[in-house]
């Protein structure tokens, strides 16, 4: 038996007055997707506890079979995994994204008006982080991530540094109130704002803006934790695992679960990424996995940045270069079982995450089931079949 997760990240949306009242799911032209609903089970799946954030790293776990309220320690240090950082145990791992920020004269008067720098390379990217690690303060260290993401180790940090706040939550809005702490977080705060002197006419950005795109012109820091443990996926599940992502976050749960990480030339995490190469290495590797847990952000970074249009092209693209071949693949490969599901919406009219269940489906080619004629938010709720505990669809999709 096969298995494959096709995880399309933020994908769940509500209705868009720009697609006549419609989501991007029932907007978006996706036949295989709803071939596959018209003989699965379906149905709504909270993959977010109650009392926790509705990130990318809670809700992942979650639909890797991890209960995040056992295991969760942050998002960052997931990440540092990947990055290949070796957290001591009193070390706090920081997300840093390279951002930015409008020209207000004061810092606290600044205006977020880019959470990723235009999708800056991980190539510029690194030679900004190598800059600002020669004016870090001793016990603090940056490590260059991909792209805008990166991360920050703070030797035997203080835990009460209060809340930080993740910058796609804070598009287009002054970032006063949204600020660290100064009497919790001072370090970091004086961090960030060292940042912007630091970067906004460093070459890199000069060039970029000459280019027209905007510059990487501060640090800002959220997601932090401390080293996390993760018991071996295969351990428990009962299945040997691959994970296929662009991002440190599911490269890094991929890491500390002992799966194969499957690197793809050309995965950016946006809509120019390298679908065919996700869907070629996918088939590969099921040589040598049961299971291929493939993770694409592209729906989640459209919704981030409101792009209507964008946002229904990414799930056709994930239905006709992913999904289309590697069920055509599974098909001569003998039984197997698929899964689809976002991890949670990203509802373009937020351009944030929302804790709202999302719909799932669940097929398995040696028992067809009478499903729904279109995978839609609305046709998995209408089914009246609902899994509160998340984390259990893993253990749906192997063990029935």
């Amino acid at each position: 038996m096969k298995y494959l997760v096709l995880l399309c990240d933020g994908m769940a949306d509500t209705p868009v007055p720009e697609l006549d009242g419609k989501t991007p799911m029932e907007a978006a032209h996706k036949p295989n997707m709803d071939a596959l609903a018209r003989e699965s089970f379906v149905g709504l799946a909270k993959t977010v506890p109650d009392g926790m954030k509705p990130g990318s790293d809670v809700a992942n776990l979650s639909a890797m079979g991890y209960n995040p309220a056992d295991c969760y320690t942050g998002r960052s240090p997931l990440e540092a995994a990947s990055i290949g950082i070796d957290l001591k145990p009193n070390d706090y791992a920081i997300r840093c994204n390279l951002v930015t920020l409008s020209d207000a004269e004061n810092y606290a008067d600044k205006t977020m008006v880019d959470y990723c720098a235009d999708d800056i390379s991980t190539e510029e990217a690194d030679e900004l982080v190598c800059f600002l690690q020669q004016h870090l303060p001793e016990g603090i260290s940056l490590h260059t991530g991909v792209s805008y993401r990166h991360c920050l180790v703070w030797d035997n940090m203080s835990p009460n540094i209060g809340e930080l706040t993740p910058p796609h939550d804070i598009s287009g809005r002054k970032v006063t109130e949204y600020l660290p702490d100064p009497d919790k977080a001072g370090v970091l705060l004086d961090l960030m704002k060292k940042s912007y002197d630091l970067l906004k006419d460093h070459p890199v950005n000069i060039a970029r803006v000459a280019r027209g795109k905007r510059p990487a012109n501060s640090m800002w820091l959220w997601g932090q934790g401390r080293k996390a443990q993760l018991e071996a996926f295969e351990e428990k599940n009962g299945v040997k695992g691959a994970v296929i992502s662009a991002v440190d976050l599911i490269k890094g749960i991929g890491i500390l679960a002992h799966m194969d990480v499957i690197e793809v030339e050309g995965s950016t995490g946006y809509i120019d990424t390298n679908f065919d190469g996700k869907a070629a290495a996918c088939i590969g590797a099921f040589e040598k996995n049961d299971l291929v847990y493939v993770h694409v952000e592209a729906p989640d970074e459209c919704g981030h940045r409101g792009e209507v249009h964008n946002k229904v092209r990414s799930i056709e693209i994930i239905d006709e270069k992913i999904l289309g071949p590697v069920k055509a693949a599974l098909d001569q490969m003998g039984p197997h079982r698929i899964m689809i599901l976002p991890d949670h919406p990203t509802p373009l009219a937020i351009k944030t995450h929302s804790s709202d269940p999302v719909p799932y489906l669940i097929y398995n080619s040696e028992k067809v089931c009478d499903g729904v004629d279109v995978f839609t938010e609305a046709t998995a709720k209408a089914t009246g079949n609902y899994l509160d505990k998340g984390y259990e669809l893993m253990n749906e999709l192997t063990c029935k």
